[in-house]
């Protein structure tokens, strides 16, 4: 048998280091397919199921309201942090201050960032609360879906947009930093397995998402650029 899981890209680095441990606790094989959350839930609520799913804290809520996700077996995993990366070797500019990270984002030449994932849709909100939408859009390419240092280690943009986890799966390129604080959004990723199993793969799934929950898994998710909750 195999243990299907819907995962958000945030924790794709992670959750392939983890595959082995996840199997040994699941007690089976594990699958995961890996999308931005909103991607995910689109699929969901157009009728596509598995076993697990790994989401913001918002959409297994938004999902557990609905039926779909069972309440019971819901847990909060990782925080994670939006950040900015380069080319390996590539010239970084600071972006520890709110001004700081205008002007990088100015000076820069060209950059990347995601339309669907939950870091791509606050950095839009960023870009206009700091008032240089315009122009950041004017030479931005924006995808939608996937991981955004894949263009920059490629060389084809000078700056990648996305969850420190994210920008770290992928070999190439070299994080600047996070968001300053006072413009950085936190967002919180978990796990919830879905309503209706049959008890052996509600089983399976408990018993995955508590091992993911575990100081066990904490040094692989610190190591991906998350902050896991576990106590």
């Amino acid at each position: 048998m195999t243990l299907r899981v819907l995962s958000t890209l945030a924790v794709a680095g992670a959750m392939r280091a983890l595959l082995p441990r996840c199997e040994a606790a699941a007690g089976m094989e594990v699958s995961i397919d890996f999308s931005p959350t909103q991607g995910l839930l689109a699929r969901v609520r157009a009728g596509e199921r598995a076993e697990a799913a790994i989401l913001t804290a918002e959409g297994l809520d938004a999902l557990v309201a609905e039926g779909v996700l069972d309440a019971g077996g819901r847990v909060d995993l990782v925080h994670s942090h939006i950040g900015l990366a380069v080319r390996a070797g590539a010239p970084r500019s600071p972006i520890g201050t709110v001004e700081a990270l205008r002007a990088a984002l100015l000076d820069a030449p060209s950059l990347v960032y995601s339309r669907s994932g939950a870091s791509g849709i606050a950095f839009a909100a960023l870009i206009e609360t700091l008032g240089i939408a315009a122009e950041v859009n004017a030479k931005a390419r924006v995808i939608p879906a996937g991981f955004t240092a894949e263009p920059v280690a490629r060389g084809e943009a000078a700056l990648a947009v996305q969850q420190v986890s994210e920008l770290l799966a992928v070999p190439g390129i070299e994080v600047i930093g996070r968001l300053p604080e006072e413009v950085g959004t936190v967002a919180v990723f978990g796990a919830a397995p879905f309503s209706g199993l049959p008890a052996d793969r509600a089983g399976a799934a408990g018993r995955l998402i508590r091992f993911l929950a575990s100081g066990e898994a904490a040094p692989a998710l610190v190591a991906a650029g998350l902050e896991p909750l576990a106590g």
